[in-house]
């Protein structure tokens, strides 16, 4: 089992995808990753050797931002839009979206989807 950054990565995927699992490694930067520790993309992460994962290990704790630090720092910028009273960080504070999308219709996820009672009858049409 592979372990980097405090992540189980998944043992049966190469080990190109398996490093997108780690928060901030995307596909663009797991190839970077490997290309400058020059393990090879197509092998898989139960085949890699403990000198392979250490590699690896080394290079993105080293020279890459990373899960808690990340998250940390994403949220610490959108506290200090909020605390300015940046347009985006009100919209960050009223939950609504922030990067200029409609809201007349959609949104759902920003928003939250509107709930419906039950059960409720809808009253007799007049005749």
């Amino acid at each position: 089992m592979a372990r980097i950054a405090g992540v189980d990565l998944p043992r049966d995927k190469r080990i190109e995808i398996g490093l997108t699992y780690i928060y901030g490694i995307g596909l663009t930067r797991s190839k970077d990753v490997l290309k400058a520790t020059g393990v090879n993309p197509d092998t898989r992460v139960k085949d890699l050797s403990d000198a392979d994962v250490s590699l690896l290990r080394e290079e993105v704790e080293e020279n890459y931002q990373i899960e808690g630090d990340l998250r940390r720092l994403e949220s610490m910028n959108i506290k200090r839009l909020m605390d300015i009273g940046t347009y985006r960080g009100r919209r960050h504070r009223l939950g609504l979206p922030v990067r200029g999308q409609r809201t007349r219709t959609n949104a759902r996820t920003r928003r939250g989807g509107r709930r419906t009672v039950a059960g409720k009858k809808k009253a007799p049409s007049k005749k």
